[in-house]
């Protein structure tokens, strides 16, 4: 029998692509969702020992609520297995680790009476939701977030290196007035910060509201007790934002804008990747030799921008993922459909995806150095393009058809800077006007390019 490695997985981002994705192994796993899962079970537990309106759950000793949490704390692939092993038997996974807690609890002298506490009037969904919920938000405040702002820092330090830079600008892939490539990259800078902003505001939320959704169970058992707040107290003290309206499961209408908002955020980095992509194809931007590394197995010259391709495509498998994710989990058949369940496990698989392009964008990036011989060759090949300053200028001192002549002047032509001093000579402007003309070039007709650069 073969065993599973990196050569024999089915799916890239546990084979090719394992090193770069095992970190969030231990975050978006089974055996991590199996370990939240008892982590709510415990500490639903201990919430309603702690609750004065229910005198029937004993309070817990230290050592007791101690004990309980070391179980956790101490949760391993054995302890996963032993749950698993149950499943089998049972063929329910959160029932297993029910079972398996319970065990654990009747080894212990003083919590063997709290055993049949565990789960109480729960259904699987009270503990699933909230298991997802808080590995969601592990990943996002560990490992997601805090790369995607070493995306924005990366490219806002690219955008005040090279806020003075200039460069041709490519509007619909023609020349057109030039720019920096600062504030190119100040552009991405502050689209993703601003994506990046959304997304860190999203609520993750969760329900602990019995198998329909109102309590049917608890009001029954302790008719007395306000479920309603208990749920919501026990639900915002694990860091999540309680949703009081719902079937049997937490609709995932959150999960659904969270899903939206990174998707977004991706967007941006890839139109980002394809920019930078075409500016090394341009000769602007060079990619730094490493000796070892092959370009292309038959032309030994090339260094291909192989990191801003890699995050383009996966980027897109992020993205296919997030959309559908989006798409079908706020619906579910009346009360309840397990059709989400399934969907629900490869949430991890979709933030695989975005890390590794994550990764692959940010060493991209760190290759990269500027070619100023290709951009000033550009610039001084196109003075064409300060044909919008001229015919502004006739505008501003009340010139006839001033587009008209200027795109007479230039249109599909190449003009060089005589020519362009020769049009301007011939014009009813004030002298001051065509020396502030005449004094300008493809490489300093940049508006305020460099400071907005700068101000991001």
């Amino acid at each position: 029998m073969t065993l599973l490695s990196s050569l024999t997985a089915i799916s890239p981002l546990d084979g090719r692509y394992h090193t770069k994705t095992k970190k969030l192994s231990v975050m978006v796993s089974e055996l991590a969702l199996i370990r939240h899962r008892l982590f709510v079970e415990i500490c639903w537990l201990m919430f309603l020992a702690d609750h004065e309106g229910l005198p029937e759950v004993a309070p817990l000793s230290n050592e007791a609520a101690q004990y309980l949490m070391t179980l956790f704390e101490d949760f391993d692939e054995e302890d996963a297995s032993a749950i698993k092993m149950i499943e089998q038997e049972i063929n329910h996974d959160v029932k297993a680790v029910e079972y398996f807690l319970k065990d654990k609890l009747l080894e212990h002298n003083e919590l063997s009476t709290h055993a049949e506490w565990i789960h109480f009037a729960c259904t699987s969904e009270d503990i699933n939701n909230l298991a997802y919920a808080l590995m969601l938000k592990e990943l996002l405040d560990d490992e997601c977030q805090p790369t995607m702002v070493e995306l924005i820092e990366a490219f806002r330090h690219m955008a005040k290196q090279y806020s003075a830079t200039p460069m041709l600008s490519r509007t619909h892939g023609q020349a057109a007035s030039p720019t920096t490539l600062g504030k190119e990259m100040a552009v991405f800078a502050h689209r993703l910060q601003q994506q990046y902003n959304h997304v860190a505001s999203l609520p993750i939320m969760g329900k602990c509201n019995g198998a329909v959704g109102h309590f049917n169970a608890h009001t029954i058992a302790f008719p007395n007790v306000d479920w309603p707040e208990l749920s919501e107290a026990f639900v915002e003290s694990l860091g999540l934002m309680n949703n009081a309206y719902t079937t049997q499961i937490e609709p995932h209408d959150a999960l659904a804008n969270l899903f939206h908002a990174v998707s977004l955020f991706n967007t941006i980095l890839m139109d980002a990747c394809r920019d930078i992509w075409g500016y090394i194809s341009l000769g602007y931007l060079q990619q730094e030799p490493k000796e070892q590394e092959v370009g292309s197995s038959t032309m030994p010259h090339k260094i291909n921008p192989i990191d801003f391709e890699n995050a383009e495509g996966n980027l897109g498998l992020a993205n296919a993922l997030f959309q559908f994710f989006a798409q079908k989990l706020p619906i579910s058949r009346w009360q309840r459909d397990l059709s989400d369940s399934t969907v629900l496990r490869n949430i991890g698989s979709a933030f695989a995806y975005a890390s590794i392009a994550y990764q692959s964008t940010l060493q991209g990036l760190s290759k990269l150095s500027v070619n100023a011989d290709a951009l000033q060759k550009e610039l001084d090949e196109h003075w064409e393009v300060l044909a919008e300053a001229v015919q502004t200028m006739m505008r501003k001192y009340g010139l006839e058809t001033p587009y008209e002549q200027l795109k007479a002047l230039t249109r599909g032509k190449a003009l060089s800077q005589q020519d362009l001093h020769r049009f301007i000579d011939g014009l009813d402007l004030p002298e001051d006007a065509k020396d502030t003309l005449k004094q300008l070039r493809p490489d300093t007709y940049l508006g305020r390019a460099e400071a907005l650069a700068n101000l991001v």
